[in-house]
């Protein structure tokens, strides 16, 4: 996950390494940093905020008026807020590189970690890299497949997925080849 969602203010705010934001005003002085609450992140991942600097939002002008009276009000407000730098920290991703490395070092550790994965949640008779197909790849595929195929793969979804397209388009082709 190259995000996280952070709570500052009384507000959720979805962040990205190096972002700036203006949010309302925090207490903590220029140049000052902080970590502001994850709500949603990586296991492990810690936000720091900068404070770059104190600012003021943009003039609003708020007006009462009392039709044949003469009253009329004015009154101005300007917000209090702060720019801040987002940084993220922690839980860091392994470059593409180092896998590629341990794999071309040792290609059995590379296979048994791939085939594990998948022959967990595979259920036999499923068409091949179902677990990593989209719901239109599904819906697309579910043309050709045979009945075993569809009905592994509608098991799989219903036990796992459950996703209602997949299920959908699943039972469709289901159907389309009873009535043929």
């Amino acid at each position: 996950m190259d995000y996280a969602i952070i709570r500052l203010g009384g507000k959720q705010y979805r962040v990205r390494e190096g972002e700036y934001l203006v949010v309302d005003r925090v207490k903590f002085d220029e140049g000052k940093t902080f970590n502001p609450d994850v709500l949603l992140g990586d296991s492990g991942v810690t936000v720091t905020a900068k404070v770059l600097a104190h600012e003021r939002g943009p003039k609003i002008r708020i007006g009462k008026y009392r039709k044949r009276t003469g009253y009329k009000r004015h009154n101005g407000f300007r917000a209090a807020t702060s720019r801040i730098e987002i940084s993220l920290g922690g839980a860091k991703k392994t470059s593409s590189a180092a896998p590629k490395k341990a794999a071309a070092e040792t290609p059995q550790a590379a296979e048994t970690t791939q085939v594990a994965p998948s022959a967990e949640d595979h259920v036999k008779g499923m068409p091949a890299g179902y677990e990593d197909m989209t719901v239109a790849q599904v819906s697309e595929g579910a043309k050709t497949w045979n009945r075993p195929m569809l009905e592994a793969a509608l098991a799989y979804e219903q036990g796992h997925a459950a996703r209602k397209g997949a299920i959908s388009a699943l039972e469709s082709a289901l159907k389309a080849k009873d009535e043929a």
